[in-house]
């Protein structure tokens, strides 16, 4: 059994235990959600279209994580008028397991989720002359596995790919799957040397990051 439903302005084709990204949705993880737009319900041989919507169907969710999708960089120059603009943007995304697919017009019991934000307290760094403001506390992206020394681009997109998505997936390995990922994935022992397991139980328990060219602006919040 599968269903079609509608959320964020996309659709998306769901079964059980199915994990999608979705535009963000209030809540923490644990949380149950419930999408009642749903497009059309295949069972066996059977298929129901809505019209638009099925009013007695609903597919109940549950919150796996907030996360934030690529960067994306706006450039705007104006020729000849000496103006240039340069942003930088990343989607606020929500990552859902379907639990169920309910009928007869049934709903989900809605549980809540307990939810340990990972905090980073940004020291002042003492600066010669003019003094600069205090950067303020902020909570982490426990997604952002840039914040791992020896994760770059390429290696973080292997690792979203094979499924690592947080620093809790990393803090979580064995030996074993220490051995596995770095053969998997081309890794060239680099786990290991960096320590990302050690360094993933560090951000969690929220020690700051350890030397990052990109520290000053993540703990500043300011985007270039």
């Amino acid at each position: 059994m599968f269903a079609v439903i509608k959320t964020g302005g996309k659709q998306f084709r769901v079964a059980a235990n199915d994990r999608i990204t979705i535009a963000k949705l209030e809540g923490n993880p644990g949380d149950t959600v419930a999408f009642g737009s749903v497009l059309m319900l295949t069972d066996g041989e059977k298929s129901t279209i809505g019209a638009p919507f099925l009013s007695d169907i609903t597919v109940a969710g549950e919150i796996v994580e907030q996360t934030r999708g690529e960067k994306v960089i706006a450039f705007k120059k104006r020729r000849r008028q000496n103006s240039k603009r340069k942003r930088g943007f990343r989607a606020e995304l929500t990552v859902v397991r379907i639990t169920d697919i309910l009928t007869g017009g049934k709903k989900p019991e809605m549980k809540k989720g307990e939810a340990a934000p990972v905090a980073l307290k940004a020291a002042s760094p003492a600066v010669k002359g003019k003094a600069k403001p205090a950067a303020k506390a902020e909570a982490l992206d426990a997604s952002n596995l840039s914040l791992i020394s020896g994760v770059g681009p390429t290696i973080e997109k292997k690792l979203r790919a094979a499924g690592i998505t947080s620093w809790n997936d990393i803090a979580s390995w064995a030996e074993a799957d220490v051995a596995k990922w770095d053969e998997e994935l081309k890794l060239r022992g680099r786990a290991t040397r960096e320590e990302w397991v050690v360094q993933a139980k560090e951000l969690l328990a929220g020690k700051p990051p350890r030397a990052k060219a990109d520290q000053a602006e993540l703990a500043s919040g300011e985007d270039y």
